[in-house]
């Protein structure tokens, strides 16, 4: 990141801590993970196998199954269900970037063709709903019926969230509430699920569960508006996807919406007719980068994300001390100053 954000980054994070960091204390749980997304992803179907296979290459971050394993061990859980609970919400993770990239006709992901750009949309919208549905299926096998509702709600609540954003899509008139609206369903919904899972398998009480809960979203929210100011600020080998991909998709996130309501006439005024074209031409999208870089607008994105930080920490601070409490607020620290 550049400029002021950078500075804004230093100031508020004290830590920098690396995914190493968040994993020490559960690094053996997250291997069987690993296995489990293995066995899950075998198939008698070539094609199914080959697309899991793909699809579960030790790539991705693993953030969802760390949170659901973190807040089970703060709840001190001690049995083996929260193996397959984490390979499942990693799962059902994959199933939304699936869809995600056949609605945005995306061709990369995490540095590598997408399912999408290699299969096909035909084949790829059957693997996404497969990945849902067996799922859900899975789930049953749990010893607590509530988790079942939790995934079933969580899925429907995340496909919400993509319907939303597609309908808003190029909605010059969106406003901040509309988006966090639209990232709360689409991304926090499941970072919630995560640790509201974790929390049911440990036994946690109501009141617990429930700031299991809150933290999950509060994680979730931020995680997702420092995405969205990545897409602006950050380098494309080091997301795994070209920058300004949203723009170019006419997705409205955060840096946008503040500059369309914010800024002086004139700039709103030339970021709108920008926007209103059929095509984008690389002069343009530089326009509109130049014009949101020195606008305030990076900032507040990255202010509302730290926001949302604080109250994860202070919820997580209402449970008492324990290396695993540690680890959900270094993820706080996390999500504000990654880089990918």
């Amino acid at each position: 990141m550049k400029g002021r954000t950078e500075k804004n980054i230093k100031a508020q994070v004290r830590q920098n801590p690396t995914l190493r960091d968040l994993h020490r204390t559960i690094l053996k749980d997250l291997e069987e993970v690993e296995n489990e997304l293995k066995t899950f992803s075998a198939s008698k179907n070539k094609i199914i196998s080959d697309i899991n296979s793909y699809l579960f290459q030790k790539s991705g971050k693993r953030i969802r199954p760390s949170l659901l394993i973190l807040c089970s061990k703060l709840m001190d859980y001690k049995g083996k269900e929260h193996i397959l609970m984490g390979c499942l919400v990693e799962t059902i993770h994959t199933a939304s970037l699936i869809h995600d990239d056949i609605i945005d006709n995306s061709d990369t992901r995490r540095g590598k063709e997408s399912v999408h750009e290699k299969w096909g949309p035909n084949i790829t919208v059957l693997m996404g709903d497969y990945l849902y549905i067996k799922t859900i299926g899975l789930s049953l096998k749990s010893q607590h019926k509530q988790i079942v509702q939790i995934i079933t709600d969580t899925s429907a609540r995340m496909i919400e969230g993509e319907l939303n954003e597609y309908s808003l899509s190029g909605n010059l008139d969106m406003g901040e509430d509309d988006y966090l609206d639209t990232i709360n369903k689409k991304t926090a919904s499941l970072f919630s699920a995560s640790c509201r899972i974790g929390g049911v398998l440990g036994k946690a009480s109501l009141k617990e569960e429930k700031t299991l809960e809150e933290i999950g979203t509060n994680l979730g929210m931020s995680f997702q508006i420092i995405d969205d100011l990545l897409d602006f600020t950050g380098d494309e080998k080091t997301l795994g996807k070209p920058i300004l991909s949203d723009l170019r998709e006419r997705r409205i996130t955060l840096p946008l919406i503040y500059t369309l309501k914010n800024d002086g006439r004139a700039n709103r005024k030339r970021v709108g007719a920008l926007l209103k074209r059929d095509g984008f031409s690389e002069e343009s999208l530089q326009e509109i980068l130049d014009i949101i870089r020195y606008n305030g607008a990076l900032d507040y994105t990255f202010q509302k994300a730290e926001e949302f930080s604080r109250k994860t920490k202070k919820l997580i601070y209402q449970f008492s001390p324990s290396p695993y409490r540690d680890a959900l607020s270094l993820f706080a620290d996390y999500i504000l100053c990654r880089k990918k």
